[in-house]
């Protein structure tokens, strides 16, 4: 008996063959192997990748905005948790459909239904829990009063019935409540959302701003401090099962939430509003296009009002708000415009610095003058007349400045320009400032410096301005404005910012001297002889320092300036004797005076909310004045 053992091929056909298999075998095996390599070596980790990722998942902890308040604690914006309600219409209609099928079997009813019928009578009980739940919903939402979003049925049929993996049924909803619903629908999710509260509506919105739906700053502070309000949100990895259950000991690369900075602002929240219902009251009265404010601490350069007309109310509907013209500009920092005679205080400064003339000094003043070609006249008309250096100024009139800048000089004239920050963004931590418009010195022309010294041929924003006049009531230290006044860690510690520049502009002395002579402008007198430009600008009881404006605006028809079209300007001190506030002013076209009256002038806006300001705070009244101050020489 032969032992058993493989098959001996016993002609050479069969060997033939059985060699002819063997290495089929050999080449099967050898392509598999390799095939296998392949795979693992090459393809391998790819598949992997893939693996991980469908195991993954990455849970986010979103980070807590920070809040913005006044100076003196109040709220400007804040964040409060909500939750938005969510699904995902193709799962949730196959998981009803499901839910459904397994009930009626249960029941012991399915058996019931003809195979032919089952798919109508599961599709007619899926739409009728659809109804049930666009109906239910809302009602749910409205009776507690739990979003700010209005949340119609027929909204919610067309979302739940959307050929979609994602839909946002309902925002802004209140977490409990959010949590109920999504308890009692299956399938509806309560995820988390964040919501933006700015409870002084439009009041202060220019300069605060406002986020975005995905909660990015857009507008103002929101979006120029967003690095430092946004925080950082913590996240952490764990693997899940197909049927979604976490799996133990595969939590990983865990990252702790840092939530938002908090920052408080140098406004002053009673102040801002109202300034800003004055520029409102102003802006109807003169029917003026638009009306702005700039309140700055006269020491330390710090905003203390920032305000203008046609603010956006966050709060109500802002696509509306904005066709009917209001927006979240802020066009103190961002529009420049020429000054007009507000401007002329720098070339008082100069050439009192310089002690090219004396207050007192009497100057012979024509009606016009010329300079390097040009004419220049005053804005009325009159023959030579002996006006002080101080009256000069408290007149307005362009031929004495003129002739003062003569002796300045062009080249000492343009130092001073600089010094006071003309031409140059002043770094406040807002959006879009602009730096203004001037010349370079090389740049000028013969008529440059005929109109550089009276305020115009060069522009500035409001707070640019605003800030020339913060230097003089500080001792001639010009100090850079700043709206923030402290930044809050989220450990509570604060964090430091950078220090405003300080610049000497001119000497105290000469501060001191130019503000005095300033006084001139709100000086009245019942001859009219040694009245000022700025007369209602006064406040009973106080000294107050300032300079009127009226600036030709260019006509974008013919490129030059317009006979009837102005900027008008304001700009002061309070009190002069012992500076605490400096407000700056302007108005885009007024057809008559910010209290209706005759005339153009935004000094009584000035008057108001200085008186305001001075009232509220107790500040000391100042001691009487000796005498009036000279004007014009008899």
């Amino acid at each position: 008996m032969r032992p058993d053992g493989p098959a001996v091929p016993k002609t050479s056909r069969e060997k033939k063959r059985f060699k002819f298999a063997r290495g089929l075998a050999v080449a099967a095996s050898i392509a598999l192997v390799a095939r296998l390599g392949w795979v693992q070596v090459v393809w391998g980790p790819e598949f992997s990748a893939k693996a991980q990722e469908q195991r993954a998942r990455v849970y986010v902890d979103p980070a807590r905005r920070g809040e913005i308040t006044d100076r003196n604690g109040s709220p400007l914006a804040y964040t409060m948790q909500a939750r938005s309600l969510t699904v995902s219409p193709q799962r949730l209609r196959m998981e009803i459909k499901e839910r459904a099928r397994q009930q009626l079997a249960i029941d012991g009813k399915l058996a019931a239904i003809p195979q032919e019928q089952r798919d109508a009578v599961l599709e007619q009980m899926l739409q009728d829990k659809l109804e049930e739940m666009a109906q239910e919903i809302p009602k749910a939402i409205e009776a507690a009063g739990a979003s700010r979003s209005k949340v119609n049925s027929d909204d919610l049929k067309t979302k739940l019935r959307a050929d979609t993996h994602y839909e946002v049924l309902v925002r802004n909803v209140d977490p409990d409540v959010a949590a109920d619903v999504a308890k009692r629908f299956p399938g509806v999710a309560a995820d988390h959302q964040d919501i933006r509260q700015y409870p002084n509506g439009a009041v202060g919105e220019n300069v605060v701003g406002k986020i975005s739906m995905d909660g990015e700053g857009q507008f103002g502070l929101e979006a120029a401090q967003d690095a430092l309000l946004a925080g950082v949100d913590g996240r952490v990895t764990q693997d899940v099962s197909a049927n979604g259950q976490a799996i133990p000991g595969t939590l990983r690369d865990d990252i702790p939430v840092t939530n938002g900075a908090g920052i408080e602002l140098t406004l002053d929240l009673n102040l801002q509003t109202y300034v800003q219902q004055q520029l409102e009251q102003a802006k109807a009265n003169s029917k003026a296009k638009s009306a702005a404010a700039v309140v700055l601490d006269a020491k330390t350069g710090e905003v203390l009002a920032m305000a203008n007309t046609d603010t956006v109310d966050p709060t109500g509907d802002v696509s509306k708000q904005v066709e009917r013209g209001k927006s979240f500009d802020n066009p103190a920092v961002t529009h420049p415009f020429e000054p007009g005679s507000v401007a002329k205080i720098i070339t008082a400064a100069a050439a009192i610095e310089g002690k090219l003339t004396t207050p007192d000094e009497v100057l012979q003043v024509p009606g016009s003058i010329n300079m390097s070609g040009v004419n220049v006249r005053d804005a009325w008309s009159h023959g030579t007349v002996g006006y002080t250096t101080t009256g000069v100024f408290g007149k307005s009139s362009n031929v004495g400045t003129l002739m003062l800048a003569q002796r300045v000089g062009e080249d000492t004239f343009a130092s001073y320009l600089e010094k006071f920050g003309i031409g140059k963004a002043t770094g406040i931590e807002l959006p879009s400032e602009t730096q203004g418009l001037l010349p370079a010195r090389s740049q000028w022309s013969g008529g440059t410096f005929a109109n550089l010294p009276i305020g115009q041929g060069m522009s500035m924003s409001l707070l640019q301005m605003t800030s020339i006049y913060q230097t003089l009531a500080n001792g001639g230290t010009r100090i850079e404005p700043r709206i923030i006044k402290k930044v809050t860690g989220p450990d509570g510690g604060e964090l430091r910012q950078p220090e405003p520049q300080k610049t000497q502009v001119v000497s105290p002395e000469t501060a001191r001297t130019v503000v005095d002579m300033f006084r001139s402008v709100t000086q009245k007198d019942p001859t009219g002889v040694q009245s000022g430009t700025g007369a209602g600008a006064g406040i009973e009881g106080y000294q107050v320092s300032g300079k009127t404006g009226t600036a030709q605006k260019v006509d974008p028809v013919t490129q030059a300036y317009s006979n009837d079209k102005y900027w008008i300007t304001f700009a002061g001190i309070a009190p002069a004797d012992n500076p605490r506030f400096v407000i700056g002013i302007v108005l885009d076209e007024p057809q008559r005076g910010v209290h209706g009256e005759g005339g153009q002038s935004a000094a009584p806006l000035f008057h108001d909310i200085g008186a305001w300001l001075l009232n509220r705070d107790n500040v000391p009244l100042s001691p009487p004045q000796e005498g009036q101050l000279v004007l014009q020489a008899n």
